[in-house]
């Protein structure tokens, strides 16, 4: 049995209507990502004030994981600049 043009033509008309009333989900919102390196921040040593050779022996102590503490966070801001840097030239 063939189907005649127009009855067709009236089955896709009907198809297309009926895709219309399903209604979708809405998209979810773009998620921004943002490469940017930690912001620079100046490094700060603890105050001093020794009276004692044990109150200096501490103080050394302390600066240098002061010292130790900054050098990391500045390596870790040249690291992210380089790697931004490298990633932006290619």
């Amino acid at each position: 049995m063939k189907i005649r043009k127009f009855a067709a033509g009236l089955i896709l008309c009907c198809l297309i209507l009926l895709q219309g009333c399903v209604s979708a989900p809405p998209l979810p919102a773009p998620r921004l990502t943002l490469n940017t390196c930690a912001p620079v921040t100046p490094c700060s040593l603890p105050a001093a004030g020794p009276r004692s050779h044990g109150d200096l022996t501490l103080l050394i102590d302390r600066v240098e994981a002061a010292w130790a503490i900054c050098a990391a966070k500045v390596d870790s801001i040249i690291k992210c600049q380089s790697e931004t840097g490298h990633a932006q030239s290619q």
